[in-house]
């Protein structure tokens, strides 16, 4: 019966077996191998969107909608695909006599539907081949803030998440003691925003700190509302600010963040709105005392307080690391001891964890917690129990040199970044480097006085700035406690943001015991007549923008006096006489000031180590013989400086006549100086900077191989508004001849003359042709070229730069790159460079540029960005599509806001992102 029921099964299907259906039946199995090439074309096609999509992301771009969709269904088709190819092979097994399938209607509608699926995936390959998949974002409405894993404080933080959701509470304050961890809270909730849904439009943070810059503060609001800069830039007034910033906020559910207050901001003054029930804003801050909260009218006030045991052990755990906590059986108990000395105080434990980080042995241990409980455990009061703790890590400093340079950044007010150059040159001024005989040896000390103090987490880096550093506030007010000997003495170092409270303490007589005066005051204009200070000896004077002088007694009750700053007072266009009289000064700058003459007087200060006179654009008269006076001079700044081409060839023969310098940094406009500087041996041994500037009628500089090594200490070179030079020859020469030397002996020579040369900055010359000459210099860190609209190639593709490529690699320490402004620059080098040590590429305005020398290796450890304008990243050429995917994720657009903020420090050589020491002194 079975049987028959078979053959009954067949009869339709030689019925039909001409029919226009029974091609399903037919090519069911060569429709199924079709459809799988096509699915495998498909899948290929979706790895890719999927990548670029993907790649995209990473870039905070948003998916377009119709790629999305697309995904979706291609991953359905996947689905859909493997169900009708499992059925369709069980179909054909099922078959009989050849071609005939057992169940012919069956065989039809799985026949059938394969072949709809080709139809579907041919369409799914036509539709995803997109142009674009992915578009630019908004920018985000809030900005992820760097920071480690946390350890507690969980209950702070479990409160402030519910307040936050409260519509009751527009206004809530984390407060508690310095170094708890307020901050660090601050910036878990900003980053919780990130990760969690919220109707907030926009969360905005911004640092307030002791004294407060309200026009600072409303800068930051204004760059995350990204209010159109020209409108912007018509609001003259802090008060026409405020109205802008209010106009715009008052629109939006926003969430204000505001770290590190110390007294009550009226909000209104900065233009943020009160938070209230209709507007749904908040604000939340971090403040040391509780009044600052009532102050604000917070509606919730949570203190943050130390952590519990178990996670202050997991935080200093942490620190230690588990192979000195390994190293030794004692060491994990004696560690549980030091832990709970610090009482649950995040900064004691970090800084205490990491000043334990190496110590092996279990004496040293004992130590200190010996040490520790030497402090007298009554001490009532925040500062007390916190510096008593922190001042381990400064008795741990390795020598006194140590512990005075860090009590020293005391001086510099709240927040306040200083480069690592200037630190050490006035740690030479305070002779805490002993006696300098010379000044780069003192300078390489007090490189390493840095590194120690930021091992102790004493001193830290301004974010990647690692030029620049930065004090916490905490360990800063520990400082001046204990210049102050532990508080007895609160009066031997002095900090003014006022000049009124100057004028206070003179009444009251505090300052007849000060011995260190900072004073920064943007709004005065008019000093005390006179100060009496007869135990001073360091004297800043800085940033005060309407002072344009000094009274005429005002620095005679001086006299001990050996640091004088004056620097960045840029208004300031005269020196009192009486100057004359600092007798025991050893450091004086008057750098960024409107000085238009040097008083003759100063050529009495005959213990002068340091002169500082950088950019002083106003300056016109040098009195003759007041430099070579200065019988101790050793370091010498006069970079980017108006000086006349006669005043400059005397202050380098007066230089020159000088038994103990040994640093220069300066500024030469003609050739005549420079024919100096060439002829004189003692000179090209001190030159640290050069800046060659205004030269109108020199074509060619031609620096021969035996001046180059003389140059010995040359770390900067500029040259600017050149406007006839062509070229700059390096002329590497046999010792006494004048014919080149072979390949092998100019690419000796290229690391012995050119081995400090690691900054170089060239600048509005217009006939330059290329910088050809920088093979020369292997050592090399930064490069930043503008506004040289002659130069097509950076470094020219000839035999000889062939040949020395091939044996040393071009730009191979170079770590930062500007090209502005370069019109018909077409190429960096016409051959590929590996670059291992770049991390920052930036070019601007250079539409000529389509290539650039890269693969794959290129700089594959160490880029960190690359910035431009969008229109010339996409029109660059890449020899291979996978190089510029690999290069995609650094890329960055160019603002041109920040580009105008960062250019006068990186047109000078100091750049931020990496470089040690720039080029203006």
């Amino acid at each position: 019966m079975e049987f028959l029921s078979s053959i009954v099964g067949l009869v339709p299907c030689f019925y039909d077996h001409t029919s226009k259906h029974t091609v399903y039946i037919r090519d069911l199995r060569k429709n199924l191998q079709a459809l799988s090439k096509g699915m495998v074309d498909l899948n290929n096609l979706y790895e890719d969107v999927k990548e670029r999509v993907e790649r995209a992301e990473q870039q905070q771009m948003k998916r377009r909608k119709e790629v999305g969709g697309w995904i979706r269904e291609v991953e359905a088709m996947e689905k859909e695909f493997h169900e009708i190819l499992q059925r369709g092979d069980q179909e054909i097994q099922k078959s009989c006599l050849g071609c005939c399938p057992r169940n012919c209607w069956s065989s039809y509608r799985i026949g059938k539907a394969v072949s709809e699926k080709q139809v579907a995936v041919s369409g799914l390959i036509g539709k995803g081949r997109f142009d674009v998949v992915a578009e630019m974002l908004p920018r985000p409405p809030v900005d992820e803030l760097p920071m480690e894993a946390t350890v507690g404080p969980q209950l702070a933080y479990e409160k402030s998440c519910r307040f936050l959701k409260d519509p009751q509470v527009g206004i809530m304050g984390l407060y508690g003691m310095g170094g708890v961890g307020k901050t660090t809270l601050l910036k878990k909730i900003n980053n919780e925003f990130l990760a969690t849904s919220n109707d907030f439009e926009v969360v905005i943070w911004a640092v307030v700190s002791k004294s407060p810059d309200i026009e600072k503060i409303q800068q930051v609001i204004w760059n995350k509302l990204e209010i159109p800069r020209d409108k912007w830039e018509t609001r003259s007034s802090r008060e026409e600010k405020a109205a802008e910033i209010f106009r715009v906020l008052r629109r939006k559910r926003f969430i204000l963040l505001l770290d590190d207050i110390w007294e009550g901001l009226d909000l209104l003054e900065i233009g943020v709105p009160r938070p209230d029930t209709e507007n749904k804003s908040k604000i939340v801050l971090t403040t040391r005392s509780q009044d600052v909260c009532h102050q604000m009218k917070a509606q919730k006030s949570i203190e943050v307080e130390c952590l519990e045991s178990e996670d202050a052990w997991t935080l200093f755990r942490k620190e230690v690391g588990e192979e000195i906590l390994n190293s030794h059986p004692a060491i994990p108990m004696l560690a549980k001891v030091v832990a709970e000395e610090c009482k649950g105080l995040p900064l004691a434990l970090v800084t205490l964890g990491r000043a334990m980080a190496a110590e092996k042995h279990p004496s040293n241990w004992d130590k200190v917690i010996q040490d520790m409980r030497k402090s007298p455990a009554e001490i009532t009061g925040m500062e007390d129990k916190l510096f008593h703790r922190l001042k381990l890590s400064y008795d741990r400093l390795p020598d006194n040199a140590s512990k005075s340079c860090f009590i020293y950044h005391s001086m510099f007010r709240e927040d306040w970044e200083i480069y690592n150059y200037q630190l050490i040159e006035l740690w030479i001024g305070e002779e805490f480097l002993g006696e300098v005989h010379d000044i780069h040896e003192a300078r390489d000390q007090g490189k390493k006085i840095i590194n120690t103090l930021k091992h102790a987490c004493l001193l830290e880096s301004c974010g990647s700035k690692e030029n620049r550093v930065k004090i916490h506030d905490v360990i800063r007010d520990m400082a001046l406690w204990l210049y102050g000997e532990h508080g007895v003495k609160k009066n031997k170092i002095l900090v003014y943001n006022k000049v009124a409270r100057l004028d206070e303490d003179q009444e009251t007589s505090k300052l007849k015991e000060t011995e260190k005066i900072s004073l920064w005051d943007m709004n005065v204009g008019k000093f005390p007549e006179t100060l009496v200070c007869p135990n001073l000896k360091t004297l800043f004077v800085k940033k005060c923008h309407n002072l344009k002088k000094f009274p005429s007694g005002f620095f005679q009750f001086m006299l001990l006096l050996r640091v004088l700053d004056l620097s960045t007072n840029d208004n300031l266009s005269e020196l009192p006489t009486e100057i004359g009289k600092l007798g025991a000064l050893r450091y004086l700058n008057l750098s960024n000031t409107r000085i238009r003459e040097l008083p003759i007087e100063l050529k009495n200060l005959k213990n002068l180590m340091i002169l500082l006179m950088d950019d002083m654009k106003s300056l016109e008269i040098i009195p003759q013989d007041v430099i070579s006076s200065l019988i101790s001079l050793k370091l010498f700044c006069i970079y980017e400086s108006n000086i006349t081409s006669g005043v400059e060839e005397t202050i380098l023969e007066e230089l020159e006549s000088l038994n103990d310098i040994s640093e220069i940094s300066t500024t030469i406009s003609n050739a005549l100086s420079f024919n100096k500087l060439k002829s004189s041996h003692k000179l090209q041994r001190c030159i640290s900077h050069l800046y060659l500037h205004k030269w109108g009628d020199v074509i060619s500089l031609e620096l021969s191989s035996s001046f180059l090594k003389r140059v010995e200490h040359l770390r900067g070179l500029q040259i600017s508004h050149c406007n006839k030079l062509e070229d700059v020859k390096i002329n590497v020469e046999r010792e006494g001849t004048h014919n080149d030397m072979t390949l092998p002996n100019k690419i000796a020579a290229r690391t012995e003359y050119f081995h400090t040369l690691c900054n170089v900055v060239i600048q509005h010359c217009s006939k330059l042709l290329d910088l050809t000459w920088l093979v020369y210099a292997p050592y090399l860190e930064t490069l930043h070229v503008e506004n040289c609209e002659s130069i097509e190639e950076v470094i020219r593709d000839d035999s000889e730069v062939s040949e020395i490529k091939e044996k040393l690699d071009i730009f191979s320490r170079l770590k930062y790159l500007e090209l502005n402004k370069q019109p018909r620059l077409k190429s960096i080098y016409q051959h590929l460079l590996l670059f291992p040590s770049l991390e920052i590429l930036k070019v601007y305005d250079c539409k000529s540029l389509r290539s650039l020398p890269f693969d794959s290796n290129t700089s594959n450890n160490n880029l960190k960005k690359i910035e431009g304008q969008t229109s010339w990243w996409n029109q660059l050429k890449w020899k291979d599509e996978t190089i510029k995917d690999s290069f995609t994720p650094y890329f960055q657009v160019h603002k041109a806001e920040a580009y105008l903020t960062d250019f006068e420090e990186s047109k000078a050589g100091s750049i931020d992102d990496i470089q040690e020491q720039p080029i203006s002194n």
